[in-house]
């Protein structure tokens, strides 16, 4: 034998075995629980043909007396490199057909490698998790005839790239332990309905604790679609893919790079007459903010973020004369746009990760304040919408606010820095101040009211004064608002701004981390 025929004919017989992951029995038990292979997965995920997988080597083998392989079981890590969109990714996937996705002898420097990988090579990380993602196996004990000290693999290059590459996890199964902390440190998360839960540990560990619960009811999507453990929960994992494809194409590759600008042929001076007649004049009356959005960027291009939680606030991603930013708007027809806790969480999030990857922002601005009442109250919504502020005005990307309507208290005041120099607009519906005039009338003249001959005449004179003085026009007077504008200039201004942003954007590591 003068080459290496025989070993590379052994390469390929282990490269077969891998392939057939945990067996036909349990590919079959996956497909018929409604889910993919990880192998499968991938292939769907990425490129046609462009997965260049790594460590498919990994596993346990059984030798016979000779020496001789006679099996090979893939580690139940699947990890490598490919494309989507032509861009290069490191993707990494459980496979729960070997040992339900928990920790072998190899997932863990496995899960570990895709990580270092994409921090080094500076590209985005998508997590496929199904099982626990590296977390341990009860068995370990009897395997290995001790227990160890628990400690997170991998946790400081995952923090670390929170900061610098793009980072998607996609809760594909029961995602347990590491898994679920793999799921939650994301820049942008997803769960597929009726076939994913998210779970500190399971319902028998949970049983142990005094509570009888199945799958779906501790950590289905109906919970954690709406409560902010992950972005948004999807019908089908085709959808997932769809969507994490979507994602990535707003962001960098890494922090050391800048969003790609994508024209799509919309005009950047197009004007839409109804936006004239978009806010009700009532004050009272509710309107829907998302046409409004889709109105003014690049037609089709919002991709929302978050939609389930939070829902005073609307986060999410689109394109403006191209260019990338991210928008951040009220969302009057939930608490009439008042901030909550989740809220406020939600758009500390979206704000730092505007800041990583150099998004400018854009705020749609109708915020009556943080919400009130008990329930607020007990959520801590000052101390979470503290964080916010906070958040805000460490940004330094490039912030434009347009005011459709309300501006008031502390969380109005939160609609950008005001330190910065103030890229902002009022439509002509803008209305605010410390606290709406109709919530402090009667307290602020009690004593005038009480001593009229006619109460509420007098107060209907007070209304009617006070409304003339709440005139946008009045505060632009005083240049305290810098602009009023037709409602139907705003795209073009937008696309202005974007423009200018663009100039403005800067490489590197933001000086915070982004808080998952």
């Amino acid at each position: 034998m003068t080459d290496w025929s025989d070993e590379v004919a052994e390469l390929e017989r282990r490269r077969k075995l891998a392939a057939m992951m945990g067996g036909a029995d349990k590919i079959a038990r996956q497909h018929n629980a409604g889910k993919l292979t990880v192998r499968e997965r991938i292939e769907r995920l990425l490129d046609d043909g462009s997965f260049d997988e790594v460590g498919g080597l990994a596993g346990k083998a059984t030798y016979d007396e000779h020496d001789r392989m006679v099996d090979f079981m893939a580690s139940n890590q699947v990890m490598g490199r490919g494309l989507i969109e032509g861009r290069p990714v490191v993707v990494a996937g459980d496979d729960f057909t070997i040992r339900g996705g928990a920790a072998d002898a190899a997932i863990h420097r496995k899960m570990v490698q895709s990580e270092l990988m994409a921090r080094d090579l500076r590209l985005p990380v998508i997590r496929l998790i199904d099982g626990t993602g590296g977390g341990g196996s009860i068995k370990v004990l009897e395997r290995e005839g001790r227990t160890y000290v628990p400690f997170t693999p991998g946790w400081e290059v995952m923090a670390e790239n929170l900061g610098v590459v793009p980072v998607v996890g996609l809760a594909l199964g029961s995602v347990a332990g590491l898994g679920a902390l793999r799921a939650a440190a994301c820049h942008y998360s997803l769960m597929v309905e009726g076939t994913s839960q998210i779970f500190v540990a399971g319902p028998p560990v949970a049983a142990r604790a005094g509570e009888t619960i199945d799958k779906e009811g501790l950590g289905g999507a109906a919970l954690h679609g709406v409560n902010g453990t992950v972005d948004d929960a999807v019908a089908s994992e085709e959808e997932a893919f769809a969507r994490t494809r979507q994602f990535l194409s707003y962001l960098p590759s890494s922090v050391h790079e800048l969003p790609e600008r994508r024209l799509n042929g919309d005009p950047a001076d197009r004007r839409e007459d109804w936006l004239l007649g978009a806010i009700p004049r009532e004050r009272r009356r509710v309107y829907r903010v998302r046409p409004i959005i889709e109105a003014v960027v690049d037609k089709g291009s919002f991709f929302e973020i978050g939609k389930g939680w939070g829902r005073s606030a609307i986060t999410g991603l689109a394109r403006l004369d191209g260019w990338p930013v991210a928008v951040l708007a009220g969302d009057p027809m939930r608490y009439g746009g008042a901030w909550t806790a989740d809220a406020s969480d939600k758009v500390t999030r979206f704000v730092d990760m505007a800041q990583t990857f150099h998004l400018p922002i854009v705020h749609f601005v109708d915020n009556p304040g943080f919400a009130v009442g008990s329930q607020f109250e007990a959520a801590s919504t000052i101390r979470r919408g503290a964080r916010t502020a906070v958040a805000i005005y460490q940004a330094t990307v490039p912030f434009c606010s347009i005011i459709l309507r309300k501006v008031f208290g502390v969380a109005g005041a939160m609609h950008m820095n005001h330190t910065r120099y103030m890229y902002r607009y009022s439509w002509p519906s803008g209305d605010w101040g410390s606290l709406p005039v109709e919530g402090g009338i009667e307290a602020a003249y009690k004593s005038e009211l009480a001593a009229a001959p006619d109460p509420a005449a007098r107060l209907a004179e007070i209304e009617a004064k006070l409304e003339r003085m709440r005139s946008p026009f009045r505060t632009a007077e005083d240049f305290m608002v810098e602009d009023i504008i037709d409602p139907r200039e705003t795209r073009p201004l937008l696309c202005r701004f974007a423009n200018i942003a663009a100039r403005l954007r800067e490489t590197g590591e933001s000086k915070f981390a982004f808080r998952p």
